[in-house]
């Protein structure tokens, strides 16, 4: 496969925009979930986890020190609408926060997206999915194990369906969604990276995941082609379900049109892996 574009090119860029992904999960008993000042709200949560080795934006290797633990913070919705709830549990959407929202103020995640969303009470009352959205600490940057093992906390926690699990990320987020794609995309059953970018050489390892990309198309920070070449790649690769949705004349903040689309939530829910074994 031809690697169109250099990441040595764009990597001060991107690493001024990007999103860090993080971890977090209390341990929390199981009578959590009909716990009635959990249900519906958006509630904030923290972990103690194993540090990543490399804190690199992309590349390196993506291992734990399992002899080092930090605190992470996240925001943590269970729905009250049960719609789209299963025997096997409810869908699960992993959120991935930008650049601008690392910290330890979680309240900065409400501002876009799903955790936005959540935050609305009327608009939390119809929102179908189990929600973990991670706050990555300052000059951080998500890791795909790090994140990998949250989710295995939630899901041990919560009644979560292991078929249905999703991931979306904007800006460094959506960097970080296509690195958890090129990690361990077999648990993903659909990924909406927006803005972001990735590897086009690991294509290959998400050749079975429904993927669904957003950009800007005069986007200044993280360049339009970016994602164009990662959804060229795929194609190439051999994936048959994959979309890119590019917004004319618009810059960075492709996101705010991506995640107010109701269209985006139901291609979600119409995802689900093919076999829904506990991996």
């Amino acid at each position: 496969m031809k690697k169109t574009f250099s990441f040595g090119t764009f990597a001060f860029l991107v690493c001024t925009v990007g999103l860090t992904f993080s971890q977090g999960v209390d341990a929390q008993t199981p009578d959590d979930s009909q716990d009635a000042s959990v249900v519906g709200k958006l509630v904030e949560k923290s972990a103690d986890l194993p540090v990543p080795v490399s804190r690199q934006f992309f590349g390196g290797k993506d291992e734990l020190d399992e002899g080092k633990t930090e605190k992470i913070g996240f925001l943590f919705f269970l729905p009250s609408d049960e719609s789209a709830k299963t025997d096997d549990g409810y869908p699960l959407l992993l959120f991935l926060h930008g650049i601008g929202e690392r910290g330890t103020d979680l309240a900065k995640l409400k501002v876009y997206g799903p955790t936005r969303i959540c935050s609305n009470p009327e608009r939390a009352s119809k929102w179908p999915f189990i929600l973990v959205a991670p706050q990555c600490p300052d000059s951080h940057f998500w890791s795909a194990a790090q994140l990998k093992l949250l989710v295995e906390k939630v899901c041990n926690e919560y009644p979560v369906d292991k078929s249905r699990i999703y991931v979306t990320g904007l800006s460094m987020g959506g960097f970080g969604t296509w690195s958890i794609l090129a990690n361990w995309s077999e648990l993903v059953a659909a990924a909406a990276p927006i803005c972001g970018g990735g590897d086009p050489q690991s294509a290959n390892k998400m050749v079975n995941t429904p993927i669904w990309a957003f950009h800007g198309e005069k986007d200044p920070l993280v360049p339009c082609k970016m994602s164009e070449t990662m959804i060229a790649a795929l194609k190439e690769a051999g994936n048959e379900d994959v979309k890119l949705t590019i917004y004319p004349g618009v810059g960075h903040d492709s996101w705010t049109k991506a995640y107010a689309d109701p269209e985006l939530y139901e291609w979600f829910l119409s995802k689900k892996l093919t076999s829904s074994e506990d991996k």
